[in-house]
């Protein structure tokens, strides 16, 4: 389970990065196509919110009842969860400014550039959160036992990636296109 969110948070990179070039086009007064933004925060919305981060949280809890014996210090038992619900808010605040420019609502672009760059913010704060401090304390005090119950837990939870894995959703037609005709290993 460790493995399938690292490579959602590779994944994830890869959308980040997208939008740091976005953001940095909007910063330079460049034409940016808001239909790429908006594909990568419905991905984040429909993937990320409704899968990733719930199994996360389920490893988290697991995580949290099987170390009552480790030092509190080590983690702070609310953070994850307080970071899942700032990154909701996040991205439908985002979601909502790129709504209104694909609406030809004028907005500012000081605002759609502050709602990006809190969006990136909190999303790569996450991440570093996750993979310099929750994931090695995951990997290090859960068993392959707690695995195999943490597994059975997650299966409500998990969903194919609607981007990354090999289905044919028209799902994200803006974001696929983008891909198609850009070097995403850039």
């Amino acid at each position: 389970m460790l493995k399938r969110l690292l490579q959602d948070h590779k994944h994830i990179s890869i959308l980040l990065d997208i939008l740091v070039q976005k953001r940095l086009r909007l910063l330079a007064g460049s034409g940016v196509d808001f239909k790429v933004i908006r594909d990568i925060v419905e991905y984040m919305q429909v993937y990320a919110e409704h899968s990733h981060h719930p199994v996360e949280d389920i490893i988290f809890s697991h995580f949290v009842a099987k170390s009552v014996s480790l030092d509190n210090k080590l983690f702070d038992d609310m953070q994850l969860e307080d970071e899942h619900h700032k990154l909701i808010a996040a991205s439908q605040n985002l979601m909502f400014s790129i709504n209104l420019v694909l609406s030809d609502v004028v907005l500012s672009k000081d605002k759609l550039v502050a709602d990006l760059s809190d969006y990136l913010t909190l999303q790569q704060q996450h991440m570093e959160y996750e993979e310099g401090r929750l994931f090695p304390l995951f990997e290090q005090h859960l068993s392959a036992v707690d695995w195999q119950e943490i597994n059975q837990a997650c299966q409500q939870k998990l969903i194919d990636d609607p981007l990354f894995s090999q289905t044919d959703d028209v799902l994200f037609e803006s974001l696929r296109e983008y891909f198609s005709n850009t070097d995403t290993s850039r």
